[in-house]
């Protein structure tokens, strides 16, 4: 493979492995310990940014990795690491980055299945939304309904989803829905700023901004009428979800330890090719720090989660009665986790970094929930404001080609800044609803900068990892209303 006069790399050279798999060569950069691999269509292939191409070749350099410097279909350019980055580090002699992680840890996504059909929720999404948009706070820097006191925010960083149901919010039952039940093992909130504490304190219970949302769907089509059973799905049905992280806490415990990390690389001699992949070895007490701190925000993430769903809840309950509304599932996109796989044919203890990535384990892992072990793990992936969503399981297949990971949303191909300077909010909210789509955001430019054009069609890329067999499709949802940041 050859770069061309800018040291970008030309995406037409890349090595094709097979069908939806394209391979960086280790010769692409020195330094590189393992290939690259791209899991992405012919398609998709030409909106993948050469920087991002670059960025899956940087991460193979670092110490310890396995196998595979990874990108999913929905990879874009990120810090560090590609967003739609997986990669995983041995315990002995691994690295771990916040890079890898991302700012806004455990962003994630919770699907609710209610035992409504659209005959009843249609003639009301308005009225939903607007409900929706009340009930629960958006924005940047937005604050809650909620003031918890700092112990509290201790026990959500201790217990995750956990304390929320301890607090009233949600049931119990919830938590085996949860990938980890909600709630990470490792947290050590004494890592946790005091800057990140103050951010964090007022947010719980908010949906941030960005490409976070709340957004009631209609069940369009089943394409496995097994496994959408086992889920509890059907065509017409009314799901609602969630997608929104750690807020202001995440992201300041991400700024606080990227200065952490940048100095142990100074401090451990360790060759970075870019030092946004600032980084510690596995053991050392930069690398343990970041990993407890980091575990408190995810923690602080599936709280939050859960408290917006709890108060979805009760809007829902407000206009029929008394609906059901169960979690299905809630995944997590940014986190770094302690996973056994096997390694050449032996069992190995790793730390993956998944950014932007969805883990998609199948049945043999223990870590699927009970209720859904003969099937594998639900799969969520948001489509983008109006675009469907779609509902996978996981695979034991995964486990070869991606550590059990897939992609976790469409992928951008547009900037905020190119966004805004394209579309308007009124034109984007106006387009939507002539597809019969309500949508409300606190601010028009929102709108803009999420229009549906700006991202990959969500069902190609759904279509690469369904092809592959990392996750298989199992319902396409689509919008009916959104409340956005």
């Amino acid at each position: 493979m050859r770069a061309d006069s800018s040291g970008r790399v030309n995406l037409m050279t890349l090595k094709k492995v097979e069908d939806d798999i394209y391979e960086v060569p280790i010769g692409h950069r020195p330094g590189m310990r393992v290939p690259g691999r791209i899991f992405v269509s012919e398609s998709l292939l030409g909106m993948v940014e050469p920087g991002t191409v670059d960025q899956v070749a940087n991460v193979a350099t670092l110490s310890g990795i396995v196998k595979y410097s990874m990108a999913m279909p929905d990879a874009h350019l990120g810090y560090g690491f590609p967003i739609g980055g997986v990669a995983a580090f041995r315990e002995d002699g691994g690295v771990i980055s916040p890079g890898g992680v991302g700012f806004d840890i455990n962003c994630g996504v919770r699907l609710l299945r209610t035992d409504l059909d659209r005959e009843a929720v249609e003639p009301l999404v308005s009225t939903l939304v607007d409900a929706l948009f009340e009930a629960i706070p958006s924005g940047v820097g937005a604050t809650g309904r909620l003031h918890v006191s700092d112990q509290q925010l201790t026990e959500a960083f201790l217990s995750g989803a956990r304390w929320a149901v301890d607090e009233g919010y949600g049931v119990r039952d919830d938590l085996v829905h949860c990938e980890e039940n909600g709630s990470m093992k490792g947290a050590d909130p004494s890592q946790v700023s005091v800057k990140a504490r103050k951010r964090g304190r007022p947010q719980l219970g908010t949906l941030g901004s960005g490409n976070h949302f709340l957004e009631i769907q209609r069940v369009d089509e089943i394409f496995d009428e097994g496994i959408a059973k086992k889920f509890g799905l059907y065509e017409g049905q009314i799901t609602v979800m969630i997608h929104c992280g750690s807020r202001g806490a995440g992201h300041q415990i991400c700024t606080d330890f990227l200065e952490v990390l940048s100095r142990a690389v100074h401090k451990y001699s360790i060759d970075i090719p870019d030092k946004q992949l600032a980084c510690a070895p596995i053991g050392t007490p930069e690398a343990t720090r970041y990993f407890s701190a980091m575990v408190c925000a995810a923690n602080y993430a599936w709280a939050n989660r859960h408290i917006i769903a709890h108060w979805t809840r009760e809007v829902f309950e407000k206009y029929f009665g008394s609906p059901k509304l169960d979690l299905i599932y809630d995944v997590a996109h940014n986190v770094a986790k302690i996973e056994e796989h096997d390694v050449d044919g032996k069992r190995e203890r790793l730390y993956v970094h998944r950014k932007g990535a969805t883990r998609a384990f199948g049945p043999s892992r223990s870590e699927v929930p009970e209720v859904y072990r003969d099937v594998g793990q639900p799969v969520l992936i948001p489509g983008s404001m109006g675009t469907p969503s779609y509902v996978l399981c996981g695979t034991d297949r995964a486990l070869d080609l991606t550590f059990g990971s897939a992609c976790h949303g469409a992928g951008r191909i547009m900037s905020r800044s190119q966004a805004l300077k394209t579309y308007t909010g009124q034109d984007v909210r106006a387009a939507l609803l002539r597809e019969g789509i309500k949508v409300k955001a606190t601010h028009p430019s929102m709108l803009a900068e999420e229009a549906p054009q700006v991202y990959k069609p969500s069902n190609d890329v759904v279509d690469v990892v369904h092809t592959l067999g990392i996750a298989t499709k199992v319902a396409k949802l689509v919008p009916l209303g959104v409340s956005k940041g």
